[in-house]
């Protein structure tokens, strides 16, 4: 075995990649993604440490964010890359412990030391040496369970650190977010708490990545406005064309204003697709359109397009020769041999490159339109109009609500859910949120009065939308989320949607279907657990479980 590696839903056998990821990860960039997270780790003992005693580094804090973000699935596939972020965590780390040392603060525990004490090889085959040692099969644990509970937080942190990351280049930053990372890595390498100790903190974690969630949320729609419902014009447009996938939308706002009057259209990609519904977005008149669906059919929908291609975060794949000299990587995604853009010490990135190599492929020839689909579907958009929905549903036009939503993927199985919307009762509601809804969103699934049965209420980053709108509807109709006439039909990929499950488990939310496959982390012991206190279920049929939920169960 070279390498291994569980985090994700595709992962090999259902069980583990072994030889290289599903995703594209090679043995070297697994091995060095596993050093940094342990490197991460030994800056949580030392940063918990100096915060109980009031001593922050902001730094710090920040390097830690982004050292997780990177090892999510379909991040940095960049070897050297990770290289220098090993070696800025070792930094960062002695930077505490000298920090510690003149204020003579004692940190961690004697279970604690190989972590404490950790010193990056001074060669890339020391390092991978290291990074073998500790692969989660490897690292040290008790016993299974906690092995198992270790994981389950370490990628909840690593989804709550991607979110985390958005709202802080945004300006936006809360002291009990930054911290708990700190507080969570040092349990992860605590051989004294037991299995009870850590499931109370996975749901600590629950409600702090709520109040992380909320923050990007507020941070969204402080700088581009309070989303609208929007019709998006699905297809292209006759001109050079800029595509930009991933997730960050300031990316994107510094791509509009330097293409403006170049005559470039730019467009959306897979989670991009929400960004048409900010006003300070959707205000500029080259903001085309969106092409193409989610993720994992980039490599088929990139292909022989006179377009170039901008990845802003996760979810890249494997560039084929055909458009690798055209796509681009900025922020912490990076595949080596693309060209990537560094922003500069205020954050500001210059795409003058990008859009001069988009004006030399010449762009599409004629307009070629799909259709129109609508999206904005924020929590503000869906409470604005919540007297409508109550009456629809005391009237019984609205029999139930299904919360569709999560990752897409290019397993099989995922058809389960375009055929559960095709499905859903025509006096239904369909939230969605996230790429999963790129299994159904081009359905027609009409109207109820002038409501609409499909709501997009975003990217997986606007997750606190789909909550606000439950917990407010359970508000008004003076019931628990649970006593909604709501079901969560959810489907999951990364380590994102692994944050987002666990907060809705700390908010008591029970019932939830959860597919294509149950995570290979999760042991049975610990899957026991999830079933007795939260009643998670896989999903099985489509007739089975609409018949399940529609009444209730």
């Amino acid at each position: 075995m070279s390498m291994f590696c569980r985090q994700c839903e595709q992962t090999a056998g259902g069980k583990g990649c072994t030889i290289k990821g599903v995703c594209g990860k090679d043995e070297k960039t697994a091995l060095l993604q596993d050093l940094l997270l342990h490197g991460l780790k030994s800056i949580g003992v030392y940063g918990k440490a100096l915060a109980e005693k009031g001593i922050r580094d902001k730094a710090a804090e920040k390097f830690v964010i982004e050292g997780l973000f990177t090892t999510i699935t379909n991040v940095n596939f960049d070897p050297s890359r990770i290289e220098k972020l090993v070696f800025k965590a070792y930094e960062t780390k002695e930077r505490l412990v000298r920090t510690a040392a003149e204020n003579k603060i004692r940190a961690g525990n004697e279970t604690m030391a190989s972590v404490m004490d950790w010193v990056p090889a001074d060669s890339t085959g020391g390092m991978l040496e290291q990074g073998r040692r500790y692969e989660v099969s490897r690292y040290p644990a008790p016993n299974e369970a906690v092995r198992s509970l270790r994981e389950i937080l370490i990628y909840g942190l690593k989804g709550m650190a991607a979110y985390a990351d958005h709202a802080g280049i945004l300006g936006k930053e809360d002291k009990d977010v930054s911290l708990f990372f700190y507080t969570a890595l040092a349990a992860t390498v605590d051989d004294t708490l037991p299995p009870d100790a850590l499931v109370s903190l996975i749901m600590e974690f629950g409600q702090v990545n709520l109040k992380c969630l909320e923050m990007l949320d507020r941070a969204h729609h402080e700088k581009f406005g309070v989303p609208q419902p929007t019709n998006v014009y699905l297809g292209v447009k006759k001109g050079p064309a800029i595509i930009v996938s991933g997730h960050d939308l300031l990316d994107l706002e510094m791509l509009l204003k330097q293409t403006e009057n170049t005559g470039v259209n730019i467009y959306t990609h897979s989670e991009m697709l929400p960004a048409h519904g900010y006003p300070e977005l959707k205000k500029y008149k080259h903001f085309a359109g969106h092409f193409g669906t989610a993720w994992q059919n980039q490599q088929k929908e990139f292909d022989n397009i006179p377009a170039v291609v901008l990845m802003t975060t996760n979810c890249i794949q494997e560039p084929r020769i055909s458009y690798k000299d055209r796509i681009f990587t900025t922020g912490l995604v990076a595949w080596p041999g693309v060209n990537h853009i560094d922003a500069d010490s205020l954050g500001h990135k210059e795409f003058s490159e990008v859009i001069k190599k988009a004006k030399s492929l010449g762009g599409f020839t004629e307009d070629k339109k799909e259709k129109d689909i609508l999206v904005g579907f924020a929590h503000e958009a869906v409470l604005s109009v919540a007297g409508k929905v109550i009456d629809a549903v005391k009237s019984g036009k609205v029999k139930r609500f299904f919360l569709i939503g999560g990752c897409d993927g290019a397993k099989p199985g995922r058809n389960y859910y375009t055929e559960f919307a095709e499905k859903a009762p025509k006096d239904t509601i369909i939230l969605t949120l996230a790429c999963g809804k790129f299994r159904f969103n081009r359905l027609d699934l009409g109207y109820i009065g002038d409501l609409p049965r499909l709501l997009d209420c975003g990217q997986c980053n606007d997750s606190y939308s789909a909550i606000k709108i439950a917990v407010e509807l359970a508000k008004a109709f003076k019931c628990s989320v649970n006593e909604l006439p709501l079901s969560f039909i959810l489907s999951w990929y990364e380590q994102k949607a692994v944050c987002i499950l666990l907060t809705l488990f700390s908010l008591g939310i029970k019932g939830i279907r959860l597919g294509p496959s149950l995570p290979a982390f999760v042991t049975p012991d610990v899957l026991k657990v999830l079933i007795e206190n939260f009643g998670i279920k896989p999903i099985t049929n489509v007739e089975d479980d609409l018949r399940a939920a529609l009444s209730g169960n």
